[in-house]
């Protein structure tokens, strides 16, 4: 998988990757012991990446955390509906713009019945936090496709710095928006006790990892 010389996203803060631009999967590779995984990749290159302002294209983002459920196994669920902007310049990419947000709302899971638990005041309270902010404060180029996004993370009420590693995933013209668009991966850990996100610790991890879906399109 390549790495993203643009700064994402989001949050919250993004994201990771659907895009608007269409991606492929690549050749099978050979399986069974010793087999390598393979991976998503999308088109162009982050020189195909144009300078201007992007909105999050909310139906292609997605913000997913996983924690361990009682040690046993990984358990996952998603947010969607962000909204938010970007502002960059692959030349000056330490002078780039990013805010997302994402409704809290949103949260599904594999089981109703968490997803309800999820919204309620023992765990994120969405009636009284209703949605999570990331707010970019600088980017660092990490080669020559990826990038560090530090910002600030405001999840149930608290508002505490993170580091979300940014991934290039694609950049191509949307077939059907005819809109400039641009994709990416991102990845961060966060510990959810620190955002008062306590219940059930430490049976269910502590230790939260956000992926990130993220997509933009120029406008």
């Amino acid at each position: 998988m390549r790495r993203s010389h643009i700064a994402l996203a989001l949050a919250a803060t993004a994201a990771i990757a659907t895009t608007a631009a269409a991606p492929i999967i690549a050749q099978p590779g050979p399986g069974g012991p010793g087999g390598r995984m393979e991976m998503l990749h999308g088109s162009g290159t982050p020189a195909d990446v144009k300078a201007g302002t992007y909105a999050v294209e909310p139906a292609h983002t997605q913000v997913t955390f996983s924690v361990s459920h009682m040690g046993i196994s990984p358990f996952a669920g998603t947010f969607s509906g962000a909204s938010g902007s970007m502002t960059l310049d692959p030349k000056n990419l330490a002078a780039t713009k990013l805010n997302v947000t994402i409704p809290i709302a949103s949260v599904q899971t594999t089981s109703s019945k968490l997803s309800e638990e999820l919204v309620s005041a023992d765990w994120l309270d969405a009636a009284k936090f209703p949605t999570a902010t990331f707010v970019a404060t600088s980017v660092t180029p990490r080669g020559p496709d990826s990038a560090a996004i530090d910002g600030t993370l405001t999840l149930h009420g608290v508002s505490k710095p993170i580091t979300i590693m940014a991934h290039f995933f694609g950049a191509a013209a949307n077939p059907m928006s005819k809109k400039d668009s641009v994709g990416f991966l991102a990845r961060a850990m966060i510990k959810r006790s620190d955002f008062g996100v306590t219940k059930y610790v430490p049976v269910v991890s502590d230790e939260t990892v956000l992926v990130i879906n993220a997509a933009f399109e120029k406008q």
